[in-house]
């Protein structure tokens, strides 16, 4: 009996010899990554139970997450919390997140905020972990620090360059206004780095992962006039601070208004007369003060051969009064109105403060540490001068 004539099978669709299904119809591909919004998925376990361990999780604990993506780490979070309240902007990863979970114990503890974390009214948490979004690094990082009350600790991924620019110390190239302001509100340490190739898909830059607890209680100094001194001294931080001060019309005319609301709210008088002109004419004084400012802003130009201009952190956040002083910069010998009295008073009360009571006026904010940046507030606060 002759045999029967062999028919080859076609391969399965699950046999390990059949094509490869195209990257749009691969069967773990849920949808296209929105990188516009930060949307790099931590993929690698080790490094998402690493980065959980970290922040000593009590099972009371009420963890918020911000941009918990597929919940790789979410999952981990509610294995050893009370709750995780997870804030998501995109829909389909909040619909994610929540179907892993779904008919789970662990469902019935997780709540999904669906918005923007920045515009939200946070509910009380305490403890936040993050794989943050880098565009978002800035505000998130000040409004955890902002929240009251203050959570117990923030474990928070960011991108390589800001993570160290938040722990950077006096004199370090990183070291920067978000080097001062974090450290003044909160103990930072770096924990880990994370390569670009744990992430799907892969973001451009490396990321690290910070530690971030803040201080409890907190410092008795104002935000406001805290960050408003350290925007004059890191507008230029390479440049000597008496050049930042005085050396900038803007910023004295920045400073004559809040000495005039200050005196205003006070009850002290002011003489607004004419500033004295010691037998010199009104033109002779006019020029002396221009070329004041010119001596001194071209002196901050050869303070550093390495200066590398603004503080990249800084740049987007540049005070209005900069930019407008800026377009409006009159050129050498253009009609400038007359300073008065109150004008120079206030240029006399910085001087004293940078030269006599401080002697920081040929002190770079670069080389400046905490210490410095709370006399220079403190003793300008003295003599009326305020930053708000």
């Amino acid at each position: 009996m002759p045999k029967a004539n062999p028919h080859k099978r076609a391969p399965s669709a699950s046999s390990p010899y059949s094509k490869p299904a195209s990257k749009s119809t691969s069967s773990n591909a849920i949808f296209k990554m929105n990188t516009d919004l930060g949307q790099h998925v931590l993929k690698n376990p080790g490094v998402a139970q690493a980065i959980v361990d970290k922040a000593d999780l009590k099972q009371s604990d009420v963890v918020l997450e911000v941009g918990p993506g597929s919940g790789n780490l979410t999952v981990r979070i509610l294995e050893k919390a009370k709750k995780c309240i997870a804030v998501e902007l995109d829909p389909r990863m909040a619909a994610e997140v929540t179907k892993r979970v779904q008919g789970t114990p662990a469902g019935k503890r997780l709540d999904v905020m669906l918005g923007d974390v920045i515009k939200t009214d946070l509910p009380y948490f305490d403890v936040c972990i993050s794989n943050t979004p880098y565009q978002i690094s800035s505000p998130l990082t000040f409004k955890l620090l902002a929240t009251t009350p203050a959570p117990r600790v923030c474990i928070l991924m960011f991108q390589r360059e800001f993570a160290l620019r938040l722990f950077a110390k006096a004199g370090d190239k990183l070291y920067s206004r978000l080097s001062v302001n974090a450290q003044m509100w909160a103990k930072i340490d770096h924990i880990m780095k994370v390569g670009k190739n744990n992430f799907k898909p892969p973001p451009a830059v490396e990321s690290s992962v910070i530690r971030m607890v803040p201080k409890n209680p907190r410092p008795n100094i104002s935000y406001e006039e805290w960050d408003g001194l350290l925007r004059i001294c890191f507008v230029r931080k390479n440049k000597m601070l008496r050049s930042n001060f005085l050396g900038t019309t803007s910023v004295l005319n920045l400073l004559e208004g809040n000495y005039r609301t200050y005196c205003a709210q006070n009850d002290i008088p002011l003489d607004d007369g004419p500033a004295e002109t010691n037998g010199m004419n009104g033109a002779d004084v006019l020029m002396e003060v221009e070329n004041y400012n010119d001596g001194l802003d071209n002196q901050a130009e050869d303070d550093d051969p390495d200066d590398g201009g603004m503080d990249l952190d800084d740049e987007d956040d540049l005070p209005a009064f900069f930019k407008e002083q800026t377009a409006l910069k009159l050129p050498k010998g253009a009609n400038r109105k007359k300073k008065g009295k109150v004008h120079e008073l206030v240029r006399e009360k910085v001087r004293s403060v940078l030269e006599d009571k401080t002697q920081l006026a040929d002190k770079r904010a670069r080389l400046c540490d905490e210490g410095d940046f709370l006399k220079l507030l403190y003793l300008f606060n003295q003599e009326g001068i305020h930053f708000t």
